[in-house]
């Protein structure tokens, strides 16, 4: 396999996520709002006028989330996380971006022709797999960074960097800390893979069938990215919801763990918030998830006609 579409791959993704780092930051808070008033409220499931104040506060919209991290942390509470997102991209997102386009172009080699969708589906599906499993230490250490800002001082785990945190969370919680909520990452990003890889794919291909040739532009390649971002957000906030809390989950010495699995905290999350909380953040996913996506897939165009001809 080349490096060509890996290095492509690599380098628009570091520059779309870096560009809605605080998108991201956002969704992950607003995923974790009503998390620990949703756990006392469990433990006392009679519900009882005494513990009424127990129950998950109404959660707050996109706006006054980010006007809560303006106001607690100042302008860069906003990069909270950032290096570890650009760590995060350069692991799995170049893994990933690098395994699709070199195993589509594969496929269409043996093949002569542009792949059906199922088959762009299985390959987004295993390229997002083997990805998420590379990058996982780097999502475990981005969600933390990102949540940390909204724990009470002392509680914060102040994280001075991706390096920082990795190597303490290895050190405090052992080596497999690293990989916890792996198997939700996986899901999630072969989820979104699937979803927006071969969408953006398959959106292209028919504006281009209409519309001829000429109309690769700029134009085709936002449509395209606009409606594989909202098809990837739509599929995987559910499993995201969940992987954000298992990864976030602060285990203490002697005690037990909030979530003893990935089905424990769907259960608690749907008993004690509903339905419904599978879906925070979903705004602001789909308003991170569809500049991110056109981000990614413009500047992935742009990169491709700079390396049209050179092959490495």
């Amino acid at each position: 396999m080349g490096l060509k579409g890996f290095m492509e791959g690599g380098g628009a993704s570091v520059v779309a996520g870096s560009c809605t780092h605080p998108l991201d930051l956002i969704k992950v808070r607003m995923q974790l709002h009503g998390e620990a008033a949703a756990a006392r409220a469990l433990a006392f499931p009679g519900g009882g006028g005494a513990h009424h104040h127990l129950q998950p506060p109404r959660k707050p919209g996109p706006i006054i989330v980010c006007g809560q991290i303006l106001r607690a942390e100042g302008p860069a509470g906003l990069l909270s996380g950032v290096s570890a997102t650009m760590l995060r991209q350069s692991v799995y997102s170049t893994t990933c971006m690098g395994l699709y386009d070199t195993l589509k172009r594969r496929w269409e080699r043996d093949g002569g022709a542009p792949l059906p969708l199922h088959r762009k589906i299985a390959v987004g599906l295993f390229a997002g797999g083997v990805g998420a499993a590379v990058g996982n230490p780097a999502d475990v250490a981005m969600v933390r960074m990102q949540a940390d800002g909204r724990l009470p001082a002392a509680q914060r785990r102040n994280y001075r960097s991706v390096a920082d945190a990795i190597v303490r969370m290895a050190r405090d919680e052992g080596v497999c800390s690293l990989w916890r909520g792996s198997p939700l990452t996986v899901k999630r990003a072969m989820i979104v893979a699937a979803s927006q890889l071969a969408t953006y794919d398959q959106a292209k291909e028919a504006i281009l069938a209409r519309r001829g040739p000429g109309a690769d532009g700029l134009a085709t390649h936002v449509a395209a990215g606009f409606a594989a971002g909202l098809v990837a957000a739509a599929a995987s906030t559910p499993v995201d919801v969940v992987k954000t809390r298992v990864m976030n989950m602060k285990v203490v010495s002697g005690s037990p763990p909030p979530y003893s699995g990935a089905l424990d905290c769907l259960i608690k999350t749907v008993r004690s918030e509903g339905a419904m909380a599978l879906y925070k953040g979903f705004v602001p996913t789909v308003t991170r998830q569809g500049p991110f996506t056109v981000v990614l897939f413009v500047t992935l165009e742009q990169i491709r006609k700079l390396f049209k001809g050179i092959d490495f």
